[in-house]
């Protein structure tokens, strides 16, 4: 166990100026606390935050940092309190270790909704002081290292939990060391057949090719020093979790790999980099396509390099990194690497620590933070991150030259969210390239995207398996409900006018505002929407609103009112029926005032159409549908009959078609055609010549001389069907057309 001088003796290496003193008492305090307590391995418990304290020095961060690690589990596991801690170490240590506490349970969720509000802890911390990221990603690494003492079962549940949360986590933020051991350490755990297998070929290609690769080392060095470049060549080998996925992603065998092996340039200056290009692309051939430069449009995380793949000294594919040394230390050491530092004296010694918000992982962060405060629920919120924190990245530009990142396998749509949630919602169309190109296009390196807009428009629900970015799924999501919220709404108010004036009273937003506590609901716009959706009776709504209010309507138990003995039924809109039976159905009179006016599914309440279909000229009903609207039937429909003892539930509607929006509406017809060739061409021209549109056919019956047909329709309207209808009819290949009524 490493001891109190060595500690302070690894910070002083590359902090002279170390607060021992701070160091020191976080030591000694922290292993009297843990005392006697011992780890699964037997280990003294304090061996834990000290080797988390260790592997933190490896990143160069400040003694403030070391300190908390020392601490990050006394209040969670010993008798220490925030107070005690406040008092000997300042109240900003004692913020950090608290933090570290509320975020303990991360280790051992298992439950979705656990793990995704213990996510949203950690983002909200590390949003207000990134010191909680390294000493977390410190504890889950020592903790992986000594995972082969613990249960199996919950073995494999942390390092999947490594795999997907803490691994990317560390990527994203730029410390891509710490990402490649978490992943290795896990990758050994969840499938370790597959680990061992991989990690048995890796040896034995290294073996193999031990003296390719310093032929190539060689070569280089000869290279850069004949063009005076001053620069360090490493070679680096794929590590065995990159080899796995590589070849499970795209269905490689090892073989096939050409990578497996990789080069890194190590130069002075920023000029040298491009030096370095010049001097290797003269020398070797590049591979098309293998060429992208970081140094020019950093990665989000602040990555930059150079990457390019060229066919080496020996003939074989030599991939190659080119950077200088401060970019290779922001590589391995990501966010840790933009560390400011500032000694102020203050209580106990206390260090103050600041980081530079400037950088592009912390620009991720902001956004990450932003979706927690859209409302999505946690499980949502936790597949939108986990989307985000696995993808790649493709850069793409605005006609204004901004810059914008997004994962891999993105699509116009997501562009456009990732501009401004406003341009996303009113997106239509776009031009990438200049060209207008479909919004599902999957977007390349540097394509300039241009959205067009139109403010009538609402994004459909399907661009939901579209988009690959959280940020747009979740303002799609949102944006659908607040559509649909905001047609059951006016569905909702339009019900309760009728019902209003039925009763004698008038109908206002106000009236319904004391009444909220009795209908449960928060809002008056919750209350248009539930009776909207069909989910609170206008009758309820009246109730409520006056409690003195007494209904003369028909019941459905008796089917008859006082006065009459046929029934006479008005519904919540307004609706005037005289039953019982079809006929009266077919023969009671619309009233225009009353009726809600239906123009089809592109209107502005929920509506849709039953199965047979109904077309302008039809005389229509609306049934409502508790939680999706109203369903359209034309009237002589005999679906109609399963709703006769359910009054509330009709609707009195009529058409108000826009001539300047023309839209086609559903129609179901059957056709019995003579069994010879060329019977369905005949069919579809003549349905082709009459401007109509075959949505779907099916055979229903075949017969040695006849066919029957179900054919599903869009159609203008009344008079168009019937035309249809009747030249089917005079078709020598038709022996019968009719329109089917359910």
């Amino acid at each position: 166990m490493m001891r109190q001088y060595e500690l302070v003796e690894r910070v002083q290496r590359y902090k002279p100026e170390v607060n021992e003193a701070l160091l020191n008492k976080a030591y000694v305090y922290a292993m009297q606390k843990h005392g006697h307590q011992r780890r699964a391995s037997g280990d003294p418990y304090f061996s834990h935050p000290l080797e988390v304290a260790a592997i933190l020095t490896d990143m160069h961060v400040d003694e403030a940092t070391i300190a908390v690690a020392l601490l990050h589990d006394t209040i969670e596991d010993t008798t220490a309190t925030r107070a005690e801690i406040d008092e000997l170490f300042g109240p900003e240590m004692g913020r950090l270790v608290e933090g570290l506490t509320k975020l303990k349970k991360l280790d051992l969720v298992s439950r979705k909704a656990e793990q995704a509000e213990n996510l949203r802890k950690l983002l909200l911390a590390i949003a207000e002081d990134v010191r909680v990221l390294l000493v977390k990603l410190a504890d889950r690494l020592h903790n992986m290292r000594t995972l082969g003492h613990v249960p199996p079962e919950k073995r494999v549940r942390i390092a999947e939990e490594t795999m997907e949360i803490y691994a990317p986590l560390a990527g994203r933020m730029g410390m891509q060391d710490m990402r490649e051991e978490l992943e290795d350490l896990a990758f050994r755990h969840i499938n370790p057949e597959a680990y061992r297998t991989v990690t048995e070929r890796l040896a034995d290609v290294f073996q193999r090719n031990r003296g390719v690769i310093a032929e190539i080392e060689k070569s280089l060095s000869a290279l850069f020093e004949k063009h005076r470049i001053s620069a360090q060549v490493l070679s680096r080998q794929k590590k065995p979790w990159s080899v796995f996925r590589k070849m499970e992603t795209k269905a490689l065998s090892f073989e096939q790999l050409s990578d497996i092996f990789g080069f890194r340039v190590i130069v002075e200056t920023v000029d040298d980099c491009y030096r370095a290009l010049g001097a290797i692309h003269t020398t070797w051939s590049m591979v098309p396509g293998r060429f992208k430069d970081y140094i020019s449009t950093p990665k989000q995380n602040d990555y930059r390099s150079i990457h390019t793949t060229i066919v080496g000294p020996s003939r074989q594919r030599v991939e190659l990194q080119i950077r200088t040394r401060e970019m290779d230390h922001i590589a391995e050491y990501g966010v840790a690497a933009h560390s400011i530092y500032k000694d102020t004296a203050g209580a106990a010694g206390e260090v103050s620590h600041a980081i530079s918000r400037d950088t592009n992982a912390y620009a991720w962060l902001r956004r990450t933070i932003e979706a927690l405060s859209e409302g999505d629920n946690p499980e949502e919120f936790l597949e939108n991150t986990k989307l985000e924190l696995f993808q790649d990245q493709v850069f793409c530009f605005t006609p204004k030259g901004r810059l914008i990142a997004l994962p891999r396998g993105a699509t116009p749509i997501d562009f456009a969210y990732a501009v401004h949630t406003d341009v996303g919602d009113t997106c239509v169309g776009a031009k990438v390239n200049g060209r207008i190109m479909p919004l599902m296009t999957e977007l390349k390196n540097g394509d300039e995207v241009e959205i067009i807009r139109s403010k009538a428009q609402t994004p459909p629900a399907a661009w939901e398996n579209v988009v690959v970015t959280g940020k747009a799924r979740s303002a799609i999501r949102r944006a659908t409900k607040l559509a649909a919220r905001k047609q059951y709404s006016g569905l909702g108010a339009r019900i309760l006018e009728r019902a209003f004036e039925r009763a004698g009273k008038t109908f206002s937003k106000e009236a319904l505002k004391p009444a909220l506590h009795r209908l449960a609901r928060k809002e008056v716009e919750d209350v248009l929407a539930s009776v909207g959706r069909g989910e609170i009776s206008s009758p309820d709504v009246l109730k409520a609103v006056f409690p003195d209010y007494k209904d003369e309507r028909v019941t459905a138990s008796t089917g008859k009112t006082r006065e009459e003995g046929w029934v006479n039924l008005r519904n919540a809109a307004g609706m005037l029926f005289q039953l019982p039976g079809r006929a009266s159905r077919k023969g009671r009179k619309q009233t225009d005032k009353a009726a809600l006016p239906i123009r089809g599914v592109s209107g502005d309440l929920p509506v849709r159409f039953a199965p047979e279909g109904a077309v302008p000229g039809d005389r229509i009903v609306g049934i409502l549908q508790p939680g999706s609207g109203i369903t359209i039937y034309p009237i002589q429909s005999p679906s109609l009959t399963a709703f006769d003892d359910q009054p509330e539930r009709w609707v009195d509607v009529r058409w108000d078609i826009d001539e300047d929006m023309k839209e086609r509406f559903p129609a179901r017809i059957s056709v019995t055609a003579i069994n010879e060739p060329g019977s369905l061409a005949n069919i579809s021209q003549v349905i082709a010549s009459n401007d109509a549109n075959i949505h779907m056919l099916s055979m229903l019956r075949t017969a040695p001389d006849f066919t029957e047909m179900m054919i599903d329709l869009e159609v203008w309207d009344l008079k168009q069907l019937n035309r249809l209808l009747s030249q089917l009819r005079d078709n020598p290949s038709v022996s019968d057309a009719k329109r089917v009524n359910g």
